[in-house]
């Protein structure tokens, strides 16, 4: 099995309050200098291992301007939503409803307890975005972790052996497969049931036989899941309906 796709090393998430925006500090060895990203409207700071965080607070403080822009960007490019992000409204996650709380507070990232999203954000005009950001967050941890379990289960069965799994977002599409063997996922494939996730994943691995979809892919796919078709269909019908 792929060593690229074992399940991630466990870390316990860092955040700094930016004051207007959360980043998350994800500290590495392969880095000996700091950098800022922006993705899905959601901000992070990659440094080196070692960095106090009175350094990081100095960096975020100096690039607020830009990275609030880049913010207000993603917004602007993001279709209308319908979430107001409050508590008692539903997400779902793997096919079903659960309902969102919201604390104030320090910021922490959303826990699943009791049958509740839980996350915890300072007051302000700002907090809806920061609980958005959060949500997005955590769908991304899980679909990293519950995707690669899946290709680890499913990748003997199709009988192939990808060369990594990474999680993206894409606009219009479930998954890919790159010509080094790598499988990507969209995380909002989280919103919908377990099925039809087991059905991206499958989906992506039969690619490693055939990157087309031909009578010779779509064969691959009776053979590892004879149900893909009601799968297939049911997620042009909803897609839709993952979206945050």
């Amino acid at each position: 099995m792929m060593a690229a796709a074992q399940k991630p090393a466990s870390r316990q998430p860092e955040y700094r309050d930016g004051h207007g925006f959360i980043a998350e500090v994800i500290r590495t060895n392969r880095r000996k200098s700091a950098d800022i990203r922006v993705e899905d409207g959601a901000v992070s700071v990659v440094v080196p291992v070692n960095t106090p965080a009175e350094k990081i607070d100095q960096l975020l403080a100096a690039k607020r301007r830009w990275i609030k822009e880049k913010i207000t960007l993603h917004r602007e490019m993001t279709p209308a939503s319908s979430k107001r992000y409050v508590s008692g409204e539903a997400f779902s996650y793997l096919g079903r409803n659960y309902r969102l709380k919201v604390e104030t507070g320090n910021f922490a990232p959303v826990k699943l307890l009791n049958g509740r999203l839980v996350v915890t954000v300072p007051n302000g005009t700002e907090q809806p975005h920061m609980v958005r950001n959060a949500l997005v967050r955590w769908y991304k941890r899980q679909a990293e972790q519950k995707l690669t379990e899946k290709v680890n289960r499913f990748a003997p069965v199709v009988g192939v052996e990808p060369t990594g799994v990474g999680i993206r977002t894409f606009k219009s599409r479930w998954g890919s497969c790159t010509a080094k063997g790598k499988l990507e996922f969209n995380w909002q494939i989280m919103m919908a049931p377990n099925r039809m996730v087991d059905y991206v994943v499958i989906h992506e691995l039969c690619h490693l036989i055939r990157h087309d979809h031909s009578p010779e892919f779509w064969w691959e796919m009776t053979r590892v899941m004879p149900d893909y078709p009601h799968c297939r269909e049911w997620l042009k019908d909803n897609a839709f309906n993952f979206s945050l």
